[in-house]
């Protein structure tokens, strides 16, 4: 099976940005999709990929970007759809937000999106399925060479942990805390053909593999494959799909920045020559559960040897590592936020500190609006003035 690879030219970027649609009375989920998009034609039609669109569920809304070649040209894509979405949702009594699941609302009051494709899966995953009322984001980054696409999977695969502790938004599910950082990290890596991506060779591997999936009826388009980071043959990029909802623009820069300069680094190692580290997969496996449990509190394997360290200092050293790169991509400063969530807190930690502080789930969603609608952390005071 041959899977032809579309090359890009540099590092480009392509944003995905799952939104929730929230009631501005009630802060539950609203199952009104159609009708927003309906709202927005220009945005969610005629386009082979329109900036707006459907996602699986009623309740969310997906903003997409255009190829961009900096973050900031992505960001400012997703800006000027988000300024138009978010009217449409006001005259409509609706908010936007965006955390990796809804605090309140049961995924048992979900609505499915009228496509056939969803009404497959439904078919196929039953329970599992029905159940994914979860929010992503996911960052696609131009590759030069489709020979050089399933070595950047391998070595991205050692960052999972990084990519998700950063924007773990999902502590809380149908009103309850799961004791986890990323509760959707569970949820959506529970499909059969999610979770992190299978250690493999080289293009021809991969191939290979996608024929030996279809012949065996486990997938029918290789669309179908959602590991947490894969080559899309069509876009010509490696997606990372690893990322919680991401509450604000600023973190959304933040993970196209990260996602960017290590997909460029990476690229570069190997026109030098080097060969990409390639964790071992019962690594990858443990590492990711320990940042979906523990978050940026986890302490995580480096190697296939044992040995551990904090994830918070090698996210450090990581972004030190980055910044020649970052500043040749013009992204730096978008990088600098991952600091700061270091530091003032990732979204699930802000979420719990208004629980601590005796503020209601109704709290979380309101702070979850208003760090979306003002593009900024909720302060430590804020959320001590919340539990009040």
């Amino acid at each position: 099976m041959a899977i032809d690879f579309k090359a890009s030219s540099g590092a480009t970027l392509g944003v995905e940005w799952e939104l929730q649609l929230v009631d501005a009375e009630t802060r539950h989920l609203r199952q009104d999709a159609r009708e927003v998009l309906a709202a927005v034609p220009a945005l969610s039609e005629g386009a082979e990929n329109p900036p707006v669109r459907h996602e699986m569920m009623e309740s969310t809304v997906e903003v997409v970007t255009g190829i961009c070649h900096t973050v900031g040209q992505a960001k400012h894509d997703l800006a000027g759809t988000l300024a138009v979405l978010r009217a449409a949702a006001a005259e409509r009594g609706l908010t936007l937000a965006c955390t990796g699941t809804h605090p309140i609302s049961d995924w048992r009051d979900a609505v499915m999106a009228p496509t056939a494709r969803y009404a497959q899966l439904v078919e196929q995953m039953q329970w599992l399925a029905r159940r994914i009322q979860t929010f992503g984001v996911h960052v696609h980054v131009g590759v030069s060479d489709g020979a050089k696409a399933i070595p950047i999977v391998n070595a991205l695969s050692a960052y999972l942990p990084h990519f998700l502790a950063l924007t773990a938004s999902s502590p809380f599910w149908s009103g309850g805390d799961t004791g986890l950082a990323s509760c959707r990290a569970v949820v959506f890596g529970q499909l059969p053909t999610a979770g992190p991506p299978h250690s493999l060779d080289d293009w021809a591997a991969f191939e290979d593999y996608m024929d030996t999936l279809m012949r065996a009826g486990t997938i029918r388009s290789i669309k179908e494959v959602w590991w947490d980071i894969r080559p899309h043959p069509d876009f010509g990029t490696v997606e990372i799909r690893m990322f919680d909802g991401i509450p604000t623009m600023r973190e959304v820069g933040m993970a196209a920045a990260l996602c960017q300069s290590l997909v460029t680094l990476f690229d570069q190692q190997l026109d030098r020559g080097y060969t990409l580290p390639r964790p071992a997969a019962w690594v990858v496996r443990d590492n990711k559960w320990r940042a979906t449990r523990y978050g940026l509190d986890a302490i995580v394997i480096t190697d296939d040897t044992g040995n551990t360290a904090p994830l918070r200092d090698d996210l450090y050293e990581l972004i030190r590592e980055l910044e020649p790169v970052a500043d040749r991509l013009g992204c730096a400063e978008e990088l600098k936020v991952a600091g700061e969530v270091l530091e003032h807190g990732a979204p699930y930690e802000r979420q719990r500190a208004i629980r601590a502080g005796g503020g209601t789930l109704e709290n979380i969603v309101d702070a979850a609006i208003t760090e979306l609608a003002e593009d900024r952390f909720v302060t430590l005071g804020e959320v001590a003035h919340a539990g009040t």
